[in-house]
């Protein structure tokens, strides 16, 4: 098979960190071809860009859930007790965490 016609040509700056790093990512594919590596990336390689709307709902729902559970805990140590309907609150709201999370981890493993 003859090798294709390369005539054009593409020129690219990175940093000296940049540059290693490319080098160990070259060193883990076991290739030392700088433009292989380049071209193959850059035809087949892909870039993902997440939408991280869950991950800030995610950290809304630890905040309420955090704070909940020290109100809890604070009015537990005070009085020796804790309201039913307190607990069921606190348990939904987890149940809505686990729900949120276990949605963003499946849409990550579908990348």
């Amino acid at each position: 098979m003859s090798e294709p016609n390369r005539t054009r040509r593409l020129n690219c700056r990175v940093t000296e960190d940049e540059y290693a790093l490319i080098e160990r990512k070259m060193q883990q594919l076991g290739t030392k071809n700088v433009s292989a590596y380049l071209r193959k990336m850059a035809l087949d390689g892909y870039v993902l860009r997440l939408d991280l709307q869950g991950v800030s709902r995610l950290v809304y729902l630890l905040s309420t859930c955090s704070n909940n559970l020290n109100q809890y805990a604070k009015v537990a140590n005070t009085t020796g007790s804790v309201y039913a309907g307190d607990i069921e609150e606190m348990r939904k709201k987890y149940d809505a965490l686990w729900k949120a999370m276990h949605e963003l981890l499946t849409r990550l493993a579908a990348l």
